[in-house]
């Protein structure tokens, strides 16, 4: 079994402990390990993979449960394998490093370090025999074992120069702000234009195969059209997630999505459900339903929210991170069909099934089907000649039998390990969907979920927090996302109930955040905390990848709360580091997606809206149906001196909605209708 021993196997991810049988040594990053690796003066190979990574189980397979290739490794290196779901930090270190030595990276990651830690070799997936230009694993091992004792010296030299050069580009695209306002309207038009160079006006989406969500750019031409009313911008939103959820991405019977297309018109994904795509995607639903009242969104955003509650969360009320692409060993396996099985179970309804889902005899993928929508129902029902009532009762029932069938095959594996950031995510697409749909029990989720969190990730004998959960214990010190994502789902959550409370407890996160991942030379945020001592730099996350970055919902964090809390210096200081960013913003906006939407907000200002007096609760829920990203939404009985919207509101029985900027309120109205026009005729000045 290696070197895992009991009391870590029971913590573990279960990326850990699913070859945990291999014969290679495998140690967790731990003091232990490192020590070791120091005092047996030998290099350090670090594994990075995650649960529903396909190729990590292939190479695992393939490689390390080979036991001549287990003895070479057992041998010469310190072995480490890594949950890059679990240390993100590490992930991000040694990602960078492997694609500065060779323009490109993955998981598996597989790098090669120094005793110091320091990189100075690596790749991704390994094949056990050479192919094409491809060396071997076994190959790669004895060249680093080879070079590592006769050319010490180089290999010394060239970990301390790459090392040098990962902390230098630490500041990519930061500059020095000019101490003037420096954002103007034409560079939200030139974003936009730089988006559209790289859409997809087919097919939908963002530049070529693979093909990911990019919901952050959504979101921005959502917001593009809400300023400008530029139909091009709301064209391109919808058309990608018309395309997603009618595409194979698009799990047709059970809900949810996959992590991405392997080809250009969404067909067939890699099958991996992670929980942070679905909370991004359910988000970006609920403001496209917000803004046009398409029930295809609406009944997207249930289905997915059934998925998730049905199958990715826990008794106690947290989130799971994921479920496997693979199932017996075969990736998608338990998601695609062959149309004889259709035919059996659905008999007389196979047929108009089939050619609704785009079932073949030969299948549309490796000889079976994945299950897409090829013509919306509207159309489909009206070429052939179909009721749509009809045909859309039929098609539900056939879903219904289908996934029945599917559920007595071999699931894929559920990585159950319970992450704070993604956990914030999901937590804010529930209050999200709430606002979107008015479901209560969207607004409930949230709240226990809330509870969970913020009653299992606080270190007990510290003010810090964790990064992970799992059979009832937490660990690993919490990173920037987690604080900054968990700040923001407590905004979220106050926006939907009303509970001041959630406030109070996001301006203490802030301030521990301020004083423990500060920067001070340049007012952003580094990934971790500063006491923590076991990596070799603490890097600075800028850019939007799968998640967006720490760094541009810190931004957005302390420009809503500065309004909150009357917080001038947090409000200078989101200013300040959005213009230190901003070329690079303009420039490469689908790797800047968060940041243009907080730029977006910046600019424009929040809407600051108190709703005040005994109707609160249905007039913020009247309010939160509305697509408004630009606001700052406080709601209470009654007033609240702590809070700057909140006071002196009270005007006996009536319920009052204040509009305000800076403070300054326009006379207070009591319909949401009439907020609404005021906020228009304020847009339109």
């Amino acid at each position: 079994m290696g070197v895992f021993t009991n009391h870590l196997i029971h913590e573990s991810s279960p990326y850990l402990l699913q070859h945990a049988h291999n014969p290679v040594n495998w140690y967790p990053w731990s003091k232990q390990a490192l020590q070791k690796a120091a005092e047996e003066n030998k290099p350090i190979l670090v594994s990075i993979g995650y649960a529903a990574c396909h190729w990590c189980h292939v190479m695992e397979r393939e490689s390390f449960e080979d036991e001549a290739v287990a003895a070479l490794m057992n041998e010469h290196f310190i072995n480490i394998k890594i949950d890059r779901e679990e240390r993100p930090d590490l992930d991000h270190i040694y990602m960078n490093a492997v694609q500065t030595m060779t323009g490109s990276g993955g998981w598996p990651l597989n790098v090669f370090l120094t005793p110091a830690k320091k990189p100075f070799y690596g790749g991704t997936y390994f094949p056990p025999t050479p192919v094409s230009n491809r060396p071997s694993w076994r190959q790669v091992l004895q060249a680093v074992i080879n070079a590592f004792q006769d050319k010490r010296d180089e290999i010394e030299s060239q970990a301390e120069n790459l090392t040098v050069h990962l902390l230098q580009s630490n500041t990519f695209g930061i500059t020095k702000p000019s101490g003037k306002e420096n954002t103007t309207a034409a560079q939200f038009n030139t974003i936009f234009e730089h988006i559209m160079q790289s859409a997809d006006t087919a097919d939908g989406g963002f530049g070529r195969a693979p093909k990911f969500p990019q919901t952050f750019t959504i979101q921005f031409l959502l917001r593009h059209f809400f300023y400008t009313h530029n139909e091009k911008a709301l064209q391109q939103a919808l058309l990608s997630l018309d395309k997603m959820i009618y595409g194979g991405i698009y799990d047709q019977l059970g809900g949810g999505f996959a992590r991405y297309a392997t080809d250009s018109e969404w067909l067939a994904p890699h099958f991996e459900k992670m929980l942070y795509d679905n909370a991004l995607l359910v988000i970006v639903l609920s403001e496209a339903y917000q803004l046009t009242k398409n029930t295809l969104y609406a009944d997207t955003i249930r289905h997915t929210m059934d998925f998730i509650e049905r199958e990715l969360m826990s008794e106690e009320g947290g989130f799971f991170s994921a479920l496997d692409a693979d199932s017996e060993g075969v990736e998608g396996k338990y998601y695609v069909w062959d149309k004889k099985e259709i035919e059996w179970v659905l008999q007389e309804n196979a047929a108009v099934f089939c050619k609704y889902y785009d079932v073949t005899e030969e299948g549309n993928w490796e000889h079976q089907n994945i299950l897409r929508v090829l013509q919306p129902l509207d159309a489909f029902a009206a070429q052939n000649g179909l009721d749509k009532e009809t045909i859309a009762a039929a098609l539900h029932d056939c879903r219904t039998r289908l996934l029945e069938v599917r559920r007595k095959r071999v699931p894929p594996l559920l990585d159950d390990k319970i992450l704070l950031s993604w956990n914030a995510l999901m937590n804010i697409a529930c209050s999200k969907a709430y606002e979107a749909l008015g479901n209560e029990r969207y607004k409930q989720t949230a709240q226990k979920n809330m509870v969970f969190l913020l009653g299992k990730f606080r270190d007990e004998h510290t003010e810090n927090w964790l990064h992970a959960y799992k059979n009832g214990v937490s660990r690993h010190p919490a990173f920037l996302d987690d604080y900054a994502f968990l700040v923001k789902a407590l905004i979220c959550l106050q926006e939907i109930t009303g509970n001041q409370d959630y406030l109070r407890t996001a301006k203490q996160l802030m301030e521990l955040i301020i004083d423990n991942f500060s920067e001070a030379e340049t007012g952003f945020f580094f990934y971790t905390h500063r006491n923590q001592q076991d990596v070799i730099l603490r890097i600075k996350e800028i850019y939007d990848g799968a998640t967006p970055s720490g760094n541009s919902i810190m931004a957005w964090n302390l420009y809503y709360l500065s309004l909150v809390f009357d917080n001038a210096g947090w409000r200078a200081r989101a200013s300040a580091i959005l213009a230190s960013l901003s070329e690079v913003i303009v420039k490469y906006p689908t790797s800047f997606g968060m940041w243009a939407s907080v730029m977006y907000d910046n600019f424009y200002g929040l809407n600051e809206i108190a709703v005040v007096g005994n109707r609160y609760k249905d007039i913020a829920s009247g309010i939160s149906a509305h697509y408004l990203p630009n606001k700052v939404l406080q709601s209470a009985p009654g007033n609240d001196a702590d809070f700057p919207l909140l006071a002196g509101r009270y005007a006996g029985g009536k319920t009052y909605i204040y509009l305000c900027r800076n403070y300054s309120c326009l006379q207070p109205v009591e319909k949401v209708v009439d907020l609404m026009q005021l906020i228009d005729e304020e847009r339109k000045r």
